[in-house]
């Protein structure tokens, strides 16, 4: 007979948040598998918790997801953790989720903190829908696309994203997005929690003058029902920091073209006369 898999939620930031059957469940099982043994190992310290640990990250989920697979499909029985909240979302666990499926191996679920709807919760935009979108790709065809294809989402959006690539992803939302409102919330849980209500414009002048510090999730305001009308001038403007990325003029006044339904021509003209 085969084992069981638990998907134990973590602590986000304030170990206090950890709840008693998690504690109960990493107690009682064979062996965990998590992102980073540095990071669970203080989380066992503090509870006393005695366990054999398994490391499975992106670069080896693989290799070690089998392993995990075949000692579950021997009978024993595993809780998967993250460094911080649900394992699985926006993390490799998600793999071994579903290859325990595969092989009928039974999943179950202790539910514990989640930065995505923690941070939703907190930031007062609106919550009736929202979608999720992790954190934005460093590649810059892959997140221009990625940003491309949300430029017309009206549900609300929320991103995960570190303090040294803060300032080009608000820069980017602001190109793709225009200036829309964003709930910026950092270090969720933790002695220097906060909440800033502001625009991408407002961010991006902030974090230039003040070096940004913790994790971040933003919440961005989705697109208004009603397609928004932008001016030539709006598409000229986006045109130019499109240059500024490096993109050819052609290129830029193609891509704003297709962002604000102007014309080509007048954009590629606008931009040479600029």
């Amino acid at each position: 007979m085969s084992g069981k898999l638990y998907i134990v939620g973590t602590p986000i930031g304030n170990l206090s948040d950890f709840s008693p059957r998690a504690i109960e469940t990493l107690n009682s099982v064979d062996f965990l598998a998590v992102e980073d043994t540095r990071v669970t190992v203080k989380l066992l310290n503090h509870f006393n918790i005695k366990k054999e640990m398994l490391a499975y990250y992106e670069h080896n989920k693989n290799s070690k997801g089998n392993v995990i697979i075949e000692r579950l499909l021997k009978g024993e029985t595993c809780a998967l953790v993250s460094d911080a909240g649900m394992p699985a979302i926006s993390d490799p666990g998600e793999d071994l989720v579903r290859a325990a499926y595969e092989n009928g191996i039974e999943v179950e679920s202790v539910p514990g903190p989640s930065a995505v709807i923690t941070a939703l919760a907190i930031s007062g935009m609106p919550s009736g829908r929202f979608c999720f979108e992790g954190f934005l790709t460093m590649n810059k065809i892959g997140r221009r696309e990625h940003l491309e294809s949300l430029k017309n989402e009206t549900r609300t959006m929320i991103f995960y994203e570190a303090p040294h690539k803060l300032l080009n992803t608000l820069s980017d939302m602001l190109k793709y997005f225009g200036n829309r409102k964003i709930a910026i919330v950092r270090e969720l849980t933790k002695l220097h929690e906060s909440v800033s209500h502001t625009t991408l414009e407002d961010a991006i002048s902030y974090y230039t003058d003040n070096a940004p510090r913790g994790e971040f999730v933003l919440i961005v305001a989705g697109a208004d029902k009603e397609q928004e009308n932008y001016t030539l001038e709006d598409a000229v403007k986006i045109a130019l920091k499109l240059i500024d990325d490096g993109m050819s003029t052609s290129s830029a006044a193609k891509e704003a073209a297709a962002l604000t339904g102007q014309k080509k021509g007048d954009i590629y003209k606008c931009v040479l006369n600029n």
